[in-house]
């Protein structure tokens, strides 16, 4: 969400922002509301206020380690329904909304939204695709332009500090040894920003239905995690085979972006070793200025 709201602006629109906390500040002319999504009233009351033209709706459950089997889940499609049946009522025109890879049968490995099976095994991966099947019926019968964004595997600033890519780097600039598992899993990464910048694209677009937000490009784990290590001038503190992979980790998962490159008209602009190079930076000034708070 962050990442999308400069570009909104570079673009023209008037951006409400909704946070369930109080929002911080900056400098961009954001509008924010503090508003709990999950109480139909508050969002009821939010849309008939602003009466917004688009949506983008980013917002889930999403805490590490549990969100692939909680109940939080089944609140989300409730509140996401609730929160596209207020935006129709009040004129607005056109949604997107933010689906998963996990939607697939991760058994496939090469996942296509027009081919391959839609059997999600989790619980967070059921309420996504139901969601969708909800939402493009209800666009269907109210003649609202629908689209849903399925993302991959990304990285970048503000991603949760024990997912792989955040981990690794931290550990490196720690001084400390990465664990990590064997490292020949297959993934399709795509930085933050460019994600960001697609969902914005697929906004402005009246492409509808699913779309993956992806690469396209399969890159092997061990090669993201040994490009770190790299750029961090310390390969020697990465330990591959430290823990046991998932015994139902599949070996691949890499989107088909061709509804994204051919209908949409998006491309990324960074690549593997540009988007890491961005994110060290931004944990070497968190953790410099963590450090320069404890000091004080």
């Amino acid at each position: 969400g962050r990442q999308c709201m400069p570009l909104l602006f570079s673009r023209g629109y008037e951006v409400h922002a909704v946070c369930s906390r109080r929002a911080a500040r900056d400098d961009t002319p954001v509008l924010w509301h503090q508003v709990d999504l999950l109480d139909p009233f508050q969002t009821s009351r939010l849309v008939s206020e602003v009466r917004p033209s688009h949506l983008l709706h980013l917002a889930w459950y999403t805490v590490p380690g549990h969100y692939w089997t909680s109940a939080e889940n089944l609140r989300w499609v409730q509140s996401s329904l609730g929160l596209l049946q207020a935006f129709s009522q009040h004129g607005g025109r056109r949604v997107v909304m933010a689906g998963t890879c996990a939607e697939y049968d991760w058994r496939s490995g090469h996942c296509s939204e027009a081919v391959t099976p839609l059997v999600p095994p989790t619980l967070y991966g059921t309420s996504k695709h139901a969601l969708q099947l909800m939402a493009t019926a209800f666009a269907q019968v109210t003649k609202l332009s629908a689209a849903w964004g399925r993302i991959f595997f990304v990285f970048g600033p503000h991603e949760a500090p024990d997912r792989l890519v955040a981990y690794v780097i931290q550990s490196l600039l720690q001084k400390t040894p990465a664990r990590c598992s064997h490292g020949d899993q297959a993934r399709d990464f795509l930085y933050v920003q460019d994600v960001a910048d697609a969902f914005v694209s697929l906004v402005e677009s009246a492409v509808s239905g699913p779309v993956n937000i992806a690469s396209g490009r399969p890159t092997v784990l061990r090669d993201v995690i040994g490009k770190i290590g790299e750029l961090l001038h310390r390969p020697d503190l990465i330990q591959l085979g430290a823990l046991p992979a998932r015994e139902d980790e599949p070996a691949l998962l890499v989107a088909d972006v061709g509804r994204l490159t051919k209908e949409v008209g998006w491309t990324p602009q960074y690549d593997l070793t540009s988007g890491l190079e961005r994110t060290i930076d931004w944990w070497k000034s968190r953790m410099a200025a963590g450090k320069h708070e404890s000091d004080e």
